[in-house]
């Protein structure tokens, strides 16, 4: 059988400076295959998929964190995704579920080396630490989360205590394949948007899996449901940008259009794809592509 590699896909605090981006990128392909990269401006943001063996995953992503502590500043940093870091969260990702194991070792060797090494803070989160997501860190920014460190309330899993004054922290945890999928609204009232986010995502009583914010667009005029989901088999695409249409016309505006971060799990499409087509069983098995994958690892 032949291992599949594990999939990173980091989320950099930086969306507007090309040239950043540009050294970002080169950082992750001296040991990683760079299959993606999204900037938004607004969010000023940037996400990168790569993929590499476990060692060389590992590589790549302290090369990709160093280049972000070298070249942005939190302090003079602004955009509308929440953060905590140049190098904001960096996920592991078992493409294969029977791969979980190794995903969770590799992030805590990652997340060691990014204390030892480059003497950031590091939280983990996701499967490395169950019950404790991104938002559990962000939330009151970063002068928030070094006022919690300070009071002992938590501490880092790795490296110094403090919050490093230009790069922050990193949050790092190997979790499952999620889809981040946006919807832009004909609006710009983010207030139409935050209202919307609370509606779908679960903790909200929505969606299970799905994570949502309202935030504001001022590049485009939009305000945009930003939504990570965690879970695509219980909470299908179609069905959520089906509910963000509703809500949005029960406010007097429409859907602008719908965006995707990275990429996504062929499942999620083809969930789409069935239900669009109204083909009886169809799955995975059905594609062919898919199917030549799964022999060709057997």
């Amino acid at each position: 059988m032949v291992d599949l590699p594990l999939e990173s896909v980091p989320n950099f605090s930086e969306g507007r400076d090309r040239s950043t981006i540009a050294a970002l990128r080169d950082a992750l392909a001296r040991s990683g295959d760079v299959l993606d990269v999204h900037t938004d401006v607004d969010h000023n943001r940037s996400v990168f998929t790569l993929v590499a063996p476990d060692e060389a995953l590992i590589e790549a992503l302290l090369a990709g964190i160093a280049c972000a502590r070298e070249r942005i500043d939190l302090r003079t940093h602004e955009g509308a995704h929440p953060r905590i870091g140049a190098a904001d969260v960096v996920p592991i990702v078992a493409l294969d579920r029977a791969d979980a194991e190794r995903a969770r070792a590799c992030a805590l060797r990652l997340a060691e080396r990014i204390g030892a090494e480059l003497e950031l803070p590091v939280f983990l989160y996701g499967e490395s630490a169950p019950d404790r997501g991104p938002a559990f860190y962000r939330r009151g920014g970063s002068d928030e989360l070094q006022r919690r460190l300070d009071a002992g309330e938590l501490g880092p899993d790795f490296g110094p205590a403090r919050l490093d004054e230009r790069a922050g922290g990193v949050i790092v945890g190997a979790r499952r394949p999620l889809i981040a999928f946006n919807v832009n609204l004909e609006t710009d009232d983010v207030d139409v948007a935050r209202t919307i986010a609370a509606l779908v995502r679960e903790k909200g009583g929505g969606f299970r899996g799905v994570r949502a914010l309202g935030l504001a667009l001022p590049s485009v005029g939009h305000a945009q449901v930003s939504m990570n989901v965690e879970d695509y088999e219980a909470a299908a695409l179609h069905e959520i940008l089906a509910r963000v249409e509703e809500e949005a016309r029960a406010r007097g505006t429409e859907i602008a259009g719908a965006e995707l971060v990275g990429l996504m799990p062929a499942g999620a499409a083809l969930a789409a794809a069935a239900t669009v087509l109204r083909i009886e069983g169809f799955n995975a098995s059905h594609v062919l592509e898919l199917r030549l994958l799964e022999r060709a690892r057997l």
